[in-house]
């Protein structure tokens, strides 16, 4: 396959995918009939100087494959690439029951989906309900206030990746991520994420996709426990030998850790069993929210609202006073801010969207770096620190899960007020105004502002007053991580335990999640082989 690069099109182009196959092919010097395929590898927007252009990778194929070779040096943004072929070898040490996964997640989801595809039929528990009940539980709190701490936004079939925008956007080059956008696209995503530069699948075509997964680990002899949570662990000279559930006792030779980020039971009940758990930086802020249209008058300026530009995004940092930094996370254009608790007494925010990201508000998290400074470098300090901040904020917003919020002109004066004008929140379950500030350590609220004040500099929407900020935003990434080792990925005090994904402190965001997840599987698998049950 040959790759031809940074063809630019004006917006003005009434064809642009035809016009930029047709410019690849003029580069290669090849006429249309020895083309097998001309079609997009790759879309972005340069809006870098005021006036966006559409810049297309072009991926050719040839009738004859063996001439594509030569072509590679046709011009500069010519390559010749080979699709990525995965091979999963696997070892001939017996198993005498097959390998569990802890969590549905997007880890523990894609873990169970290669050792189901490569025949050895996992048993996979989650703590929540499959997601027909998951989505009824997360509305009757949006609506009631009453909260199931095992089906929630963050708990259940899909993890906390699926009440969100469906990111599959990552800065890590592993050829894995091909395997895991294959397997999104053979059940269901949108044909774009192959070859947007920033795909996205949105909170509701994600659900299916999940559904369907799960399904065909099942239809491949994997079974899947739902509200059934791992509760301890069993071993014999520094080997794993089985496993305490909700559901009982299981024998296990091979369990896949994927719990996620808000497991704090399972956090526990690893550092009472001596396992080597340590602090993770991760960070803690708010939801900020303006109007989409705003952002992308910021973004794209006169060609804002043109139908070939995509939903405006941004992506903020500022480095600040005490070697912090303050940026944004998880931007989710034309989305919602949720109310993601999982825990009674907690307030949680994050945000999601749907798939056509057609909201009125924008919104991402305004968050500031902490690490094991903040917590003497001990693990359940950590939780506990998340833990103060969301009770702090249940507090403030008067209970009920009400959330406390403040305009932006405000926060940065520490005023503690709401003056709502064009922004309106859209936490379902209602804000409360509150000095935001006053619920965070004090150096954490200055270096928060420091960053808004930057922020403002940058985008002009960020200087908007009436922007609203609504808190707190505590998960963004596990606050621990349990060691394991590099070669075999399994943990350095228990043979045959793999900590997996975001919650054991190894990945960030969906796309990441599952190639750990697909890393651990494979793992396994160059060791041992199916078992024969």
């Amino acid at each position: 396959m040959l790759l031809v690069r940074n063809i630019r099109l004006p917006l003005s182009c009434k064809a642009p995918d035809a016009e930029a196959a047709a410019q690849a092919l003029r580069i290669l010097h090849v006429p249309p009939t020895k083309a097998a395929h001309c079609g997009v590898a790759k879309l972005s927007v340069d809006a870098r100087h005021g006036k966006p252009v559409l810049v297309y990778t072009i991926a050719v194929t040839l009738n004859d494959e063996g001439e594509e070779s030569a072509l590679a040096g046709a011009s500069p943004c010519v390559c010749f690439t080979r699709p990525p072929q995965f091979d999963f070898p696997v070892g001939g040490e017996a198993l005498a029951h097959r390998p569990v996964v802890v969590g549905l997640g997007p880890a523990g989801l894609f873990a169970a989906l290669l050792l189901a595809r490569s025949g050895y039929r996992p048993l996979v528990l989650e703590r929540g309900p499959d997601l027909t009940r998951r989505i009824e539980a997360v509305q009757r709190f949006e609506t009631t206030g009453e909260l199931d701490p095992n089906a929630n936004i963050q708990f259940g079939e899909g993890g906390a990746g699926t009440f969100s925008d469906g990111k599959l956007t990552t800065r890590v080059g592993d050829p894995l991520c091909a395997f895991v956008t294959q397997a999104f696209l053979a059940h269901g995503a949108p044909a774009d994420i192959a070859w947007r530069q920033k795909p996205h699948v949105g909170t509701d075509l994600l659900r299916g996709i999940i559904r369907s997964i799960r399904e065909e680990i099942q239809s491949l002899g994997g079974e899947v426990l739902f509200n059934t949570a791992l509760t301890g662990l069993h071993s014999r000279g520094g080997v794993l030998t089985g496993i305490e559930t909700t559901a009982g006792s299981f024998p296990c030779e091979q369990l896949i850790l994927a719990v996620g980020h808000s497991a704090r039971d399972t956090f526990a009940m690893l550092h009472r069993a001596a396992l080597p758990l340590e602090c993770k930086p991760f960070s803690v802020g708010f939801r900020a929210e303006h109007l989409q249209t705003e952002i992308e008058k910021s973004l794209y300026h006169a060609a804002a609202g043109h139908p070939s530009l995509p939903r405006g995004e941004y992506q903020l940092s500022q480095h600040v006073g005490g070697g912090r930094c303050v940026y944004t996370f998880c931007m989710c254009p034309g989305g919602t801010v949720c109310a993601a608790a999982s825990e009674e007494g907690g307030v949680v925010t994050n945000g999601m969207s749907l798939h056509a990201r057609d909201g009125r508000n924008a919104n991402a998290a305004v968050v500031v770096s902490v690490d094991g400074r903040d917590f003497d470098n001990e693990p359940a300090k950590a939780v506990a620190f998340q833990r103060q901040l969301e009770q702090a904020a249940f507090r403030a917003g008067g209970g009920n899960y009400l959330a406390p919020a403040e305009t932006v002109g405000s926060f940065l004066q520490g005023q503690g007020r709401l003056e709502l004008d064009r922004v309106q929140p859209t936490y379902p379950r209602g804000v409360t105004p509150y000095d935001l500030g006053s619920l965070l350590p004090p150096e954490l609220a200055t270096a928060l502002r420091e960053g808004l004040t930057a922020f403002g500099r940058k985008m002009a929407t960020y200087r908007a007053p009436d922007a609203v900020l609504t808190g707190l935003e505590t998960r963004t990434s596990s606050p621990v991580r349990l060691l394991r080792d590099g070669e075999t990925l399994q943990c350095t005090e228990l043979q045959g335990l793999y900590p997996c994904g975001e919650g054991a402190g190894y990945a960030g965001g969906i796309m990441t999640a599952a190639v750990d997840g697909v890393r651990c599987a494979a793992a396994l698998m160059r060791v041992y082989a199916p078992p024969k049950l």
